[in-house]
């Protein structure tokens, strides 16, 4: 099933404001909040839906990227996870929980309602990698296994930090909440503020007895290997994110993400343009002359073209749908053909004599339809 346009989603413009997207995601969430439609399944997804367009158009390098490229863009035509289509409730509240914070009026469930009684859940940091890619990869698209260094959930302690299930105390600072309230004196009158706890850091308790695996971080450094789908047409310098790949959250925090930045590795014979691939075929004067019988090499192998007598130099030829597929899967480009005739600087006395010969044919000698065809390709290139 095809996703819809985040734009659509959340009913703004292309060319709305943050401020505009992030009024019109806290209207949607509002109206599909799991809490105002329990039991709700498709307001449930119409939630999530709304998340993940906001996770991408509030930022923007990936709205960027988006404008772009569409979804495929920021990964969500590759499948494996790319961007918010996997994200469950907490990860959406702990996301956008400046967004949720007291303007739900009374909601809680997931987390939705007042911020006083949320405790901070943490993320892991990102994970950056670079991917090198071949033509004939970014032309299939591919499957790449990618081992990683990174920290990762300790399994002694499940993430928690701490060495057993009761080694918990509340946070005497916060009292649990995770946040500390603070009451001053204004020239408006008194003005309450609220803020993360310095004592616990937002988790609302404190751990007595540490996880010895972890030191109570409840992440250890390891190595994983990361299956990644990569669609077809991707660039150069692209960049495209795995939700939930990066490093892992102390003490059952929510994974960071996996950026991954695309690096073309160039190919022997074929150069890049957009979507288009350029070929340089060099052939000698007698085959522009009587034509010949060629191969050309594409992403997928050779394929046989046949040059018709009398081609000029520069001429260019046109493959249709021998060059790379748009990222969106809207087109294909071409591969194209430029023609260059081979001019041998020293030649024997034979030959000379032979060309000699020629210049004094007729057939040798320019015509005027000819220059004008030659002064037009000059005038084209500078223009």
């Amino acid at each position: 099933m095809s996703k819809r346009d985040y734009y659509e989603i959340l009913e703004v413009s292309k060319n709305a404001s943050q401020a505009d997207i992030k009024k019109a995601y806290r209207k949607k969430a509002i109206q599909f909040h799991p809490d105002k439609n329990p039991g709700n399944k498709a307001a449930e997804e119409n939630f999530k839906e709304a998340a993940e367009a906001y996770e991408v158009l509030s930022d923007e390098q990936k709205r960027q990227r988006y404008d772009q490229f569409g979804h495929a863009g920021v990964g969500s035509a590759a499948g494996g996870g790319f961007s918010g289509g996997g994200m469950s409730m907490d990860d959406i509240f702990s996301h956008f929980g400046d967004i949720f914070g007291g303007g739900f009026g009374g909601f809680g469930g997931y987390g939705g309602g007042s911020s006083q009684g949320r405790r901070r859940v943490s993320k892991g940091a990102n994970l950056r990698v670079k991917v090198k890619l071949t033509l004939k990869e970014i032309a299939e698209g591919v499957e790449k296994k990618i081992k990683v260094k990174k920290y990762v959930k300790c399994n002694h302690c499940s993430g928690s930090g701490a060495a057993n299930s009761s080694a918990y105390s509340n946070c005497s600072t916060c009292h649990g909440t995770g946040q500390v309230t603070r009451i001053s004196n204004t020239i408006l009158g008194q003005m309450q503020t609220s803020s993360t706890c310095p004592s616990c850091g937002g988790e609302g308790r404190t751990i007595t007895n540490k996880c010895p695996h972890c030191a109570g971080e409840g992440v250890v450094k390891s190595e994983e290997v990361i299956t990644i789908n990569l669609p077809a047409g991707v660039e150069d310098g692209m960049q495209l994110s795995v939700a939930g790949k990066g490093n892992a959250g102390r003490r059952g925090g929510i994974n960071g993400d996996m950026i991954v930045l695309i690096e073309e590795v160039k190919h022997p014979e074929l150069i890049r343009d957009g979507n288009n691939l350029i070929y340089s075929l060099v052939i000698s004067v007698p085959d522009a002359i009587l034509g010949v019988p060629v191969e050309i090499p594409t992403v997928n192998g050779k394929v046989k073209l046949k040059i018709e007598p009398g081609t000029q130099p520069d001429k260019i030829l046109r493959l249709r749908n021998k060059g790379l597929p748009d990222i969106n899967r809207y087109s294909t480009g071409d591969l194209l053909v430029k023609v260059q005739v081979f001019i041998p600087k020293d030649i024997s006395k034979e030959d000379r004599q032979v060309v000699g010969k020629l210049r004094e044919s007729e057939s040798f000698t320019p015509s005027k339809l000819e220059k004008d065809g030659f002064f037009s390709r000059v005038k084209n290139m500078f223009e």
